[in-house]
């Protein structure tokens, strides 16, 4: 459910916590944390993920840095990490200035790294991600041929929503000769395994 600035201050009340306030802390508290505490550092991740949901949020999401710490998570060590962020990056990048510093710090590849990460959620968030972010400036980076080969690789997996996500990308972003060029590059990277293989 979306929610009003009304019915945020109604929520909250004169002394209560404002988002500003409680986004911050969670905030600060994530960077305070050590390295070591893994499940606290998940749960605020995944908190602040939460939050992006909600596009009254998206001001708050500007002045904290939230995204750019979403981006940094991105490339940490820890998988649950990578999933949270990319998660909150998937639920917040349909906003136009939200989508367009993504695309201005490196986002596109961080994101087309998570399409090689081995939590499924965090392959279907990267995939949505992706189409969230075409633009006429950044379509020819998302649908890259290594891209494009991946997603022709992920429209068989076994997970299907996974594959009908694969499918949905290949359908409404690439051209039929972007796609049989990604085919022709799995028949020769078949061809050269089963060469190795006799």
């Amino acid at each position: 459910m979306f929610s009003t600035r009304e019915y945020l201050e109604k929520k909250t009340g004169p002394y209560g916590v404002g988002r500003l306030s409680y986004l911050q802390s969670l905030v600060t508290e994530f960077q305070d944390s050590s390295q070591s505490d893994h499940e606290i550092k998940e749960q605020l991740l995944a908190n602040l993920a939460n939050f992006a949901y909600d596009p009254i949020n998206y001001e708050f999401f500007k002045k904290l840095n939230i995204v750019d710490l979403f981006l940094d998570c991105l490339e940490e060590e820890n998988e649950r990490l990578v999933e949270f962020a990319i998660g909150g990056l998937c639920n917040c990048c349909l906003d136009k200035e939200l989508k367009e510093h993504i695309i201005g710090n490196s986002g596109i590849d961080l994101v087309i790294k998570c399409l090689s990460k081995p939590q499924e959620n965090t392959v279907m968030s990267a995939i949505t991600t992706l189409m969230y972010l075409v633009t006429p400036a950044s379509k020819q980076d998302i649908t890259a041929l290594p891209v494009v080969e991946c997603m022709l690789r992920y429209a068989q997996c076994h997970n299907k929503q996974i594959a009908n996500l694969a499918q949905v990308y290949l359908k409404d972003y690439c051209t039929p000769a972007q796609i049989e060029q990604a085919k022709a590059i799995q028949q020769e990277l078949a061809e050269t395994f089963t060469e190795d293989l006799t």
